[in-house]
């Protein structure tokens, strides 16, 4: 045979194989090609390789391809870079070969093999998974040196690298700002980055120049700017924003309607999100899910076990985040029967083993509806440890029911296996101030300063006119800190001839009980609903977010002020929603 003949050969066979992998569309027959592979001696032909690797990631097999294509007894003195590409591409669209796509990158510069400007989106999208900061320092380096930073996918892939990495913010906003053309994957990867951090005012903030410049958003932008206002809480511009799509007619696609259902829901207009899930043509587990969890939050734990329910009859199978949110909502509303019955169904029905986060709601369901003793012995034969979030729970309604000694001793436990947690220290200090023993609460302070530690400081955001305004306790930094207080006095005046009795056990300092009643007039919620009382018509509802657990006494007093002013009064605090109206609130009190 002469060597035309060999060629013409070669090329058929190489022609045979392509063809084969192509119209290949089961691991059975991928595995019969790459039999034909060696049979044909095309072991080493890149062309063909690339083909296979790619084909390979199509059926969820690439681990057995890059086995075959880079083993042993593989020259890789003939692959090319577009092989390597695609290998690295492959393992890095996969959460769970991120490392491995980085791995590749490596045996590809240790070959001698020239990555091109398609490389280093693949090899920093696999980084971006991975989150380490200083991997991708490494591989932003090689591209400065190889001088692909001024291509603008290999710029967006470093502004997601770097705003998906632990302290790479500041670097995704330097390259962000230096790039000459930004286009709307650039913007929504600095958006998006931003969103993830919760550094949600910096997010919405970005969001409006991208406006201003004139770039038109997709549905992943909005996707990260509903997430930002769903962080903030910020009703109004979730509202704008939902509008901003029906006019720029951006694709709804099933994740942009989940996250409009959910910013409705954490922003408190769950009525709104139920009429957004009810017009949806397509919905998945998420849409069913998000809803069940914000009716729970919000304290309708009936309607969301009707949702359940229904959702089972259209043939949706839950998962375990569904019964989280169900559970929840059996916790939220004091369903303690409904409760144990789903937790027990869970394994029986659906053969899904409960995880410490479904433990955990049902401790919160039967501390919340004060069954502790039940609570305790529930956590002793659970068949997991529980963990720290377990044991707050317990603690908390240790104090609750005055099992003082109960509580401390749980929380020295809890110190003693999380000795970082300022949280834990918080809470022994507060269970000595109910003790009243000053003197141990005195040290447990001494120790947190010496370790560096500060407690969380309680604050609340208000959205206004499409400002955020926040404030923290006592704080006098608004510029009509002077109105507000004013307000203050008089809501205090009106709550008080209503019948209003501040509860000055919440303030656990060793200080006189007029002391105590003006700590407690100064908590974050009551300026902001004071603020909100001068800056908005008579009537008109107002909306706050409480970045931890609302006090009793704030509780107390939200009623009062409910009444006295015929506001309604949102509140959306650490654990729930509270939809205070005519001196009531929806909680019903299981808060």
């Amino acid at each position: 045979m002469n060597v035309v003949s060999l060629i013409t050969n070669k090329r058929a066979a190489e022609q045979s194989c392509l063809a084969l992998l192509q119209s290949c569309n089961s691991l059975s027959k991928f595995m019969q090609i790459h039999s034909y592979i060696i049979k044909l001696g095309l072991h080493s032909n890149p062309l063909v390789l690339t083909k296979f690797t790619s084909t390979s990631a199509d059926l969820n097999a690439i681990s057995y391809a890059s086995s075959f294509v880079f083993s042993p007894e593989s020259d890789t003195r003939l692959y090319d870079t577009f092989l390597f590409n695609t290998t690295i591409r492959a393992h890095a669209q996969r959460n769970d070969l991120k490392t491995k796509a980085v791995k590749f990158y490596n045996i590809m510069l240790e070959c001698g093999v020239s990555p091109n400007k398609f490389t280093y989106p693949f090899v920093l999208k696999a980084c971006a998974g991975i989150g380490e900061f200083n991997l991708g320092k490494s591989v932003h380096g090689s591209v400065i040196k190889l001088r692909f930073c001024d291509d603008v996918h290999v710029q967006n892939t470093l502004v997601h690298m770097y705003g998906s990495c632990k302290g790479g913010i500041l670097f995704a906003r330097k390259v962000f700002d230096e790039m000459l053309k930004c286009d709307s994957v650039s913007w929504s990867a600095m958006i998006g980055g931003y969103a993830r951090l919760g550094l949600s005012t910096e997010a919405i903030s970005l969001f409006r120049k991208m406006q201003i410049s004139g770039v038109c958003p997709d549905e992943i932008t909005m996707v990260s700017v509903l997430s930002a206002c769903t962080d903030l809480g910020a009703l109004e511009v979730g509202k704008w924003v939902e509008s901003f799509i029906e006019k720029e007619r951006v694709n709804r696609s099933v994740e942009l309607c989940n996250a409009l259902i959910d910013m409705f829901a954490k922003c408190g207009d769950i009525d709104k999100a139920l009429e957004l899930f009810r017009n949806m043509i397509e919905k998945n587990i998420v849409s069913w899910t998000s809803v069940i969890d914000g009716l729970a939050t919000h304290g309708r734990g009936l309607e969301a076990v009707a949702l359940f329910e229904e959702m089972i009859r259209a043939r949706v199978a839950p998962d375990d985040v569904s019964f989280i949110g169900l559970l929840s909502a059996c916790s939220h509303s004091g369903l303690v029967d409904k409760g144990r019955e789903y937790f027990d169904l869970m394994k029986k029905d659906f053969n899904l083993i409960p995880k410490i986060e479904h433990y955990g709601c049902m401790v919160d369901m039967l501390c919340r509806a004060g069954l502790l003793k039940e609570a305790l012995n529930f956590v002793q034969k659970m068949p997991i440890e529980p963990n720290p979030i377990v044991c707050r729970t317990l603690i908390y309604a240790c104090c609750t029911h005055g099992e003082l000694k109960l509580g401390e001793s749980i929380t020295k436990r809890l110190i003693g296996n999380e000795p970082m947690h300022e949280s834990n220290y918080v809470l022994l200090s507060n269970i000595y101030a109910k003790m009243l023993r000053w003197e141990k609460k005195t040290k447990i302070r001494e120790v947190m300063d010496k370790m560096g530690m500060r407690k969380v400081p309680g604050s609340t955001m208000i959205e206004l006119d499409n400002e955020i305004y926040e404030f923290v306790a006592g704080d006098q930094s608004h510029n009509q800190h002077k109105e507000i207080y004013e307000m203050l006095d008089e809501m205090g005046i009106k709550m008080k001839k209503a019948g209003y009795v501040p509860s000055t056990r919440e303030v656990l300092l060793d200080i006189d009980e007029e002391d105590k009643e003006d700590a407690l007039n100064r908590h974050s919620e009551k300026l902001a609903i004071a603020f909100a009382l001068l800056k908005t018509r008579p009537g008109t509802p107002i909306r706050i977010v409480k970045n931890l657990r609302v006090c009793s006494d704030c509780h107390s007093a939200t009623k009062f002020i409910s009444k006295i002013y015929n506001r309604e009064i949102v509140v959306r605090d650490r654990n729930r929603f509270h939809h205070f109206k005519d001196g009531f609130c929806s909680c019903g009190d299981f808060w």
